[in-house]
């Protein structure tokens, strides 16, 4: 597996996948270096993308994580976490968040690699969102 930073030509292939982001930010957060774009290297093809902010301005948030279906189960989740966990840190930040619903198996995903829950959010329309934040 390769990961790169997203560029305009990977545009479409995040937004016909990415249904949790107004597309207009799609190409702030490619110009501002924020998605990862991970391929198969034998294949030559992307399999997955990985995109994050800032919590309060300040503190890393992966956003999302999306591995095509073929690709799940892989390792290729557990790689690019790491990977951006590794970058954050050179970067300086000794903590990093993230966040998944309740009803969603991300949760556990998170939780085997190091993250612990933080908190939740209640909104009326969907099930609890758990954050999850780890110290690295």
């Amino acid at each position: 597996m390769k990961i790169e930073y997203a560029t305009e030509a990977d545009y479409d292939y995040i937004i016909e996948r990415d249904r949790h982001i107004h597309q207009p930010l799609v190409k702030t957060k490619i110009s501002e270096k924020e998605i990862f774009i991970l391929w198969d290297e034998d294949e030559g093809s992307r399999v997955g993308w990985m995109r994050y902010g800032y919590f309060w301005d300040n503190l890393p948030f992966m956003n999302m994580i999306w591995i095509d279906e073929p690709y799940r189960n892989g390792g290729y989740g557990k790689k690019v976490v790491h990977h951006w966990e590794s970058l954050m840190k050179q970067q300086g930040f000794d903590t990093v968040m993230t966040s998944t619903q309740s009803d969603e198996h991300a949760q556990h995903f998170y939780r085997k690699l190091g993250y612990v829950d933080a908190g939740a959010l209640l909104l009326d329309t969907q099930p609890l969102e758990i954050m999850l934040i780890k110290k690295i």
